[in-house]
């Protein structure tokens, strides 16, 4: 709620401006100061206006004429972070920009959009929810985008240099109802060890605490954030049932699987249909590999897996003992195992919200309450 303190007497008002910190945000032609938590912001009333619908209609109550003031101005309290505040007013003066992906631009997404929803500035809390979809999509091709940006050139994959960690952002999706970026996040978290999910995640000092901090001698404090009982279950649960779908896949799809009527290896006379048999073999036993664990880092991960699985058709770095060659595998048989790895990851893309009990039915959107 938003307020203007008019009912302190002057001796709390002079203690309390005593102990301010004034921020950047301090301008000498400022009008109107606004107060959170022990920072103050001395900004100009036509900016917030023009910008939120809720300070519109706030500075058009009538003020006494004798009260308090704060450098020569009248000032208002308001019951939010000094963090969360310091980046509304960046993001009103200096706008919102966002270049390469990075998880450094998380606190600043997250508090405009905490402030530009409660403040009814609906063009910035737009910009923020287009960031939330971009870094956590709803589409498997906007999730295949999001990994390839965090892999490098050398295919090594830096999630955590790219994108926040999943905890902070399921975290805020629920606080925020935004029930469309928790598939992804929530996929995300269950790629970690269970160790990991248990540890939680920290929130790294924003760019207001390092300057208060500077200030004060004191370094800012380091939040730590896990998640409810339930939640950890519904990420094991998750990750369990995406575990179990692979495998399946594998034995239905790979193990023993036939060539297709096309291919063109069934008249070859000495080896009859089983060059394609022996690929399908290969690829089954590379996939098992990351079902059982073995690959690193990427283990807990279908959708990955999948990728490989059809990457695998048109590798040409295998060796034979001899020299590096590709499969022998037919281009009809090419097709067909790539149809259905295809098939097979869209399919796993959608079951998402299900696994992770985000939706009880193909109708029925329940399961976590984010009211």
């Amino acid at each position: 709620m938003v307020r203007l303190d008019r009912e302190r007497s002057p001796e709390v008002i002079r203690s309390r401006r005593l102990n301010l910190v004034y921020s950047d945000f301090w301008f000498l032609d400022g009008n109107i100061v606004l107060v959170a938590e022990s920072a103050a912001f001395k900004v100009h009333r036509g900016q917030l206006e023009r910008h939120s619908e809720v300070f519109s209609d706030l500075f058009s109550i009538p003020q006494p004429q004798e009260q308090e003031l704060i450098d020569g101005c009248n000032w208002v309290e308001l019951h939010d972070r000094a963090s969360d505040l310091f980046y509304f007013l960046s993001a009103i003066y200096d706008g919102l920009y966002f270049k390469n992906p990075c998880p450094e631009d998380f606190p600043v997404v997250a508090a405009v959009l905490r402030l530009s929803t409660k403040y009814l500035a609906e063009h910035l809390r737009l910009h923020c929810l287009a960031r939330l979809d971009l870094d956590w999509p709803t589409t498997l091709g906007g999730w295949d985008m999001r990994e390839l940006e965090a892999t490098d050139s050398h295919g090594r994959y830096f999630p955590r240099e790219t994108y926040p960690h999943p905890i902070l952002v399921i975290e805020l999706a629920l606080e925020m109802s935004i029930p469309s970026i928790l598939p992804s996040a929530f996929y995300d978290l269950s790629r970690y060890c269970p160790s990991k999910i248990f540890a939680g995640a920290t929130y790294l000092p924003c760019a207001f605490d390092v300057i208060v901090s500077k200030n004060s001698s004191i370094p800012p404090l380091l939040q730590s954030v896990t998640l409810p009982h339930d939640m950890i279950i519904r990420i094991f649960r998750g990750r369990d049932t995406a575990q179990r779908y692979l495998a399946d896949f594998v034995s239905r799809e790979l193990d023993c699987r036939e060539p297709c009527a096309q291919c063109t290896n069934r008249g070859d006379k000495d080896y009859p249909s089983r060059v394609c048999h022996e690929s399908f073999h290969f690829i089954m036993l590379n996939v098992f590999r990351s079902v059982s664990g073995i690959a690193t880092g990427r283990d807990a991960d279908p959708l990955f897996s999948l990728v490989q699985a059809m990457e695998m058709l048109t590798r040409t770095d295998f060796s034979d003992g001899q020299r590096q060659c590709g499969l022998n595998i037919c281009y009809p048989c090419k097709l067909d195992v790539a149809a259905c790895v295809s098939k097979a990851r869209k399919e796993v893309w959608d079951l998402l919200p299900f696994w992770f009990g985000l939706l009880d039915d193909a109708k029925t959107e329940n399961a976590i309450n984010l009211d």
